[in-house]
Parts: structure tokens; C-alpha cells; sequence
């Protein structure tokens, strides 16, 4: 039996952990590996008591990014051809955008170029003080992929993304979290127990509106006001049908702690 590409393990109140396993490459992503994560990301989506997601890698490093043969690899390959096989590259991993619930990155360590993409794309990002996180695209001769010039400025604002896309500079998990990029850091030892602590929190809460909360926050990035305000009177009516709903009203007038069954 060859080792798994990507390692998932469920708490018992719904937290999923999935891992990056290619740690002798430091996590680099090749297609293979993207293809396991796309397995264990619709196990997650067909899974309806699934709360969070914690994601992270195996060893020292959350990813080093694209695999350099891989990279090395694309040199030979016409124009055309490239740009089948990097958009098709860029979907394996960005479908940790469709994930219904949150998604927590937990940058156990290095997490560089396209390892730093699919960080962005999760809804929370935490980092060891040790970490070493960069967008080096350009110092490979590259131009940025996998999504980064949409989802860096609208994390840290258009001139902290210039500066780090136009010089590819590594940041410590420190810079990151004064620039926006990242939300907590914590001591490497205990860094993965925190965003853990995290997904569970956001565990307890109610399933149903969680889910249309983030679904709310996603659409934001495309939508005015007056767009967003009707989506959010949608949902708000929906989740006052609930019986989530019911059950923390009760809670509240209890004094008690809700639990909250997804319905």
C-alpha cells in the first residue's frame, strides 16, 4: 500500500484536519497531490456533519509550493499548452474554495508561492513564529499563479501586494500577522493545538448558519450593498425557521449552553 498523498483526520464534534503528506519534498505540489486533496476535499463536502477544516502539512513545511521538476517540466511545453495544464493545475488545489464550511490554514512552516496560494484561499490563516512565507513567482522568472494576484490584495491591500509580488521577498509569520496576511501566530509547538482550538469553537456554533455565513462572505467579494443586503435578509429568514435557532433562544433565556444539531 503506497502512503497516502493527503492525511485526514476527524474530531469527534466534526473538525477535519487534512494534511499535505509529501514531506521529503517539503510538500511540493505536483498533480498527483492536488488530485488527493480534490478526493478528501468532496469526502468533506458529502459529509453534512462536517464543521471545519484545518489545513496543513506533514514535517516542517506546509508546501515549498510547485514541484520544481514539474516546473522544470513546463519549460518544454508550448504556450498553449501551458496554459491548459496551469489552469487545470490551479483547480486541484483552489477547491478548497468550495469547501461549505470553514477552512483554517495552518502554516506549520514554510509556505512558498503556490504553497502560499492555497493558504490565501482558505478563510483563516494561522502561522508558527517560525514560519517563512513568500510569493517568489518573479525570482523564478515567473509571473504569480494559482490566484494570487486576486486573493493577495484583497488580503493586505494592493500596495502591500505589489510589494510582495513585484520582489517576491520572504516574510516571517511575525510581518505577516502586522500586514494582514495572516490572522494569529503562536509558538511552533503549539501553533496546529491553537487553529485547532479555533476550528472547534467555530464547531459549536449553528451548522446552518454558519455555512450561509460563509457563503455570504464569498459572495461579498462580487456583490454592492443593495445586492448583499437582500442576500443577507434571505438568509436570515432561512435560519429563522431553523431549529437551531429555537435551540439558542432557549439557550439564551436558559442561560445555558446552546447544542446545536444542523437543522
Amino acid at each position: 500500500m503506497s502512503t497516502p498523498l493527503v492525511l485526514a483526520e476527524r474530531t469527534p464534534t466534526g473538525v477535519v484536519t487534512l494534511a499535505l503528506n509529501r514531506p521529503q519534498s517539503l510538500n511540493a505540489m505536483t498533480s498527483d497531490l492536488g488530485d488527493a486533496l480534490i478526493h478528501k476535499i468532496q469526502e468533506v463536502k458529502d459529509d453534512p456533519t462536517v464543521r471545519a477544516v484545518v489545513l496543513t502539512g506533514v514535517g516542517k513545511s506546509f508546501s515549498a509550493g510547485g514541484d520544481l521538476k514539474m516546473i522544470e517540466e513546463n519549460g518544454k511545453r508550448s504556450v498553449m499548452e501551458n496554459r491548459a495544464y496551469m489552469k487545470d493545475f490551479y483547480r486541484r488545489y483552489l477547491t478548497i474554495r468550495d469547501i461549505p464550511v470553514p477552512t483554517i490554514a495552518a502554516f506549520n512552516g514554510a509556505a512558498i508561492g503556490a504553497g502560499l496560494c492555497i493558504g490565501l484561499a482558505c478563510d483563516i490563516r494561522i502561522a508558527a513564529d517560525d514560519s517563512k512565507l513568500a510569493l517568489n513567482f518573479v525570482k523564478l522568472g515567473l509571473h504569480p499563479g494559482m490566484g494570487a494576484t486576486w486573493l493577495l490584495p484583497r488580503l493586505v491591500g494592493p500596495q502591500a501586494a505589489s510589494d510582495l509580488l513585484f520582489t517576491g521577498r520572504m516574510l516571517t509569520g511575525e510581518e505577516a500577522l502586522r500586514m494582514g496576511l495572516v490572522y494569529k501566530v503562536y509558538p511552533k509547538d503549539t501553533m496546529l493545538l491553537e487553529a485547532m482550538k479555533l476550528a472547534e469553537e467555530i464547531a459549536r456554533q449553528a451548522p446552518v448558519a454558519v455555512k450561509l455565513t460563509k457563503k455570504a462572505l464569498q459572495q461579498s467579494e462580487f456583490c454592492f450593498l443593495d445586492q448583499q443586503l437582500d442576500f443577507e435578509a434571505v438568509q436570515q429568514a432561512v435560519t429563522f425557521s431553523t431549529e437551531d435557532f429555537r435551540e439558542g433562544i432557549s439557550a439564551v433565556v436558559s442561560k445555558r449552553t446552546p447544542e446545536f444539531k444542523g437543522n
